[in-house]
């Protein structure tokens, strides 16, 4: 029996204002403060996706980019079509959206969790899990055959000291 570690399933990570779709097993890590990441998973076809986004709407000025929720959230579930998911048969997971940045007084990470449950529920897919919000940070680990998501919490540790 194969454990964790020696596994072949491929491995990438995942960057701020990417998306990411796989119809081959992979796990996709990423690093998660006041940006969400949503997981998107077909379990009829065992594929799946995830985008990670930093700010919660695109005002129409400049490029449009999945640094964005609403276009980054779009442009996944197009993926997932394209690749022969139907919209029925996806489900959804949510993560980050903490509010890591105490002196700012636009709530990013709640907006950006906001824009995320707003648009999953338009689109009719189910949200079967979440970690949102919070003052901690997150990694995360997709599996895109399974749809499992592993959740790490991050600590700040500010009175650090280093020498």
């Amino acid at each position: 029996m194969k454990s964790e570690t020696d596994s072949n399933i491929k491995k990438h990570f995942l960057y701020p204002s990417s998306i990411i779709v796989s119809a081959e097993p992979c796990e996709i890590t990423t690093i998660l403060g006041s940006c969400v990441a949503v997981c998107i998973f077909d379990p009829f076809l065992a594929i799946g996706g995830i985008n990670h986004y930093m700010l919660p709407l695109w005002n129409g000025v400049g490029l449009e980019s999945p640094k964005y929720g609403n276009i980054a959230i779009e442009k996944l579930i197009i993926k997932l079509v394209l690749n022969g998911s139907k919209r029925k048969n996806l489900r959804a997971k949510i993560f980050g959206g903490g509010e890591l940045m105490r002196y700012l007084s636009y709530p990013i990470g709640t907006r950006n969790i906001e824009i995320a449950e707003k648009m999953l529920k338009g689109e009719g897919i189910p949200i079967l899990a979440s970690s949102v919000g919070g003052k901690l940070g997150r990694k995360i680990i997709f599996n895109t055959e399974t749809g499992e998501v592993r959740l790490y919490f991050i600590q700040n540790n500010n009175d650090q000291t280093l020498s």
